[in-house]
């Protein structure tokens, strides 16, 4: 049970630590921010809103959105207050931003804490006028995610996909995964109905994707070899310790084979055994373990780790048990028994 034990603990707090970290790394990597594409058109290039149709139900797409031109707006009682851009924002589905359902009026701007800051409207009520002079109402505070940051101070009239086309100057895409960003990019780039592609730009974070594979390739690397060698020695010395065991309850086998005992049952009786210590072990590694890394507050693997680890770490404490488990069948009850 103690080698059980201690074998399970050291995984744990060495593979098992790696593969939260690695957890926490490809997590932060995979974020939307890493799996955005955003494409950037001139106004000449065309670019409508009827790309958002075109991309709508592709597999491989987790979200998008199509802006506007900005435009500069002011609150409507300060004529010499900082200019904010404005766009508008039409998409499939808002909930991604917070906006729930679009407004039916397109007089209501939503803004970001940092849009409302410059517009000096930070109690979230009045109005902005554009440029144009129109007035939009505030209609409440938006949440940034981390692929529109570059927007930032961001204010958007939000929109369904409009029956009419309407111009688009940026449209982000977020990828559903970081491996698919590449190709949904090049895709995006062939439906977006540009008039002249030299006038749109794609930009990705292809970067992070390439660090995404480089990280995970290596942490799995890593920890299959000192998972796979610590296994090793676990097993190795449970068959060790199993040996020394029958050696030493060899006159109790003879006994038992004395008495009738079928070769099978001594077999089952030593893989009964050998697996109810296992189970205990396992369980007391696992409890200590992630005691130990809550306490030095490293990150924990996922609950398939732990359950992976005790599954593995039970079956082959039970697979090394098998051999001194026959030998101590084939044990001779007369040469056992026979007092020197």
């Amino acid at each position: 049970m103690f080698t059980v034990a201690a074998m399970v603990f050291a995984v744990f707090v060495t593979t098992g630590r790696a593969v939260g970290a690695e957890e926490r790394v490809l997590a932060s990597i995979s974020s939307m921010e890493s799996r955005a594409i955003v494409i950037r058109a001139d106004p000449e290039a065309g670019v409508t809103t009827d790309v958002l149709v075109r991309l709508q139900g592709t597999d491989g797409i987790e979200w998008a959105g199509a802006f506007s031109t900005a435009e500069d707006a002011r609150n409507t009682r300060n004529p010499e207050g900082t200019r904010v851009p404005v766009r508008h924002l039409h998409s499939t589905n808002l909930d991604v931003l917070g906006l729930g359902p679009a407004t039916s009026p397109s007089d209501v701007v939503f803004a970001s804490s940092a849009a409302l800051e410059q517009f000096g409207l930070p109690d979230i009520a009045g109005a902005v006028i554009t440029s144009d002079g129109k007035v939009l109402g505030v209609g409440g505070r938006m949440w940034t995610p981390g692929f529109l940051t570059a927007f930032e101070p961001l204010a958007v009239v939000p929109h369904d996909v409009p029956a009419q086309p309407e111009p688009v100057a940026v449209l982000v895409v977020i990828a559903s995964s970081a491996a698919l960003v590449p190709v949904i990019a090049e895709f995006a780039r062939t439906v977006v109905g540009s008039h002249d592609p030299s006038r749109i730009v794609v930009q990705t974070s292809t970067s992070l994707t390439e660090m995404k594979e480089l990280v995970e390739g290596q942490l799995n690397t890593y920890s299959r070899g000192l998972v796979l060698g610590l296994l090793g020695l676990n097993g190795v010395a449970v068959a060790l310790i199993l040996f020394g065991l029958v050696m030493m309850r060899r006159k109790d086998f003879g006994r038992r084979r004395a008495l009738g005992a079928s070769r099978q049952l001594i077999v089952e009786l030593l893989l009964t055994q050998t697996g109810a210590l296992a189970a205990t072990g396992v369980a007391c590694g696992l409890a200590a373990a992630t005691g130990s890394l809550l306490l030095s507050g490293d990150p924990l693997p996922g609950v398939e780790f732990c359950i992976a680890l005790g599954v593995v770490a039970w079956s082959t404490t039970v697979v090394s048990a098998l051999v001194p488990a026959i030998v101590a069948s084939q044990r001779d009850p007369i040469h056992e028994l026979r007092v020197p």
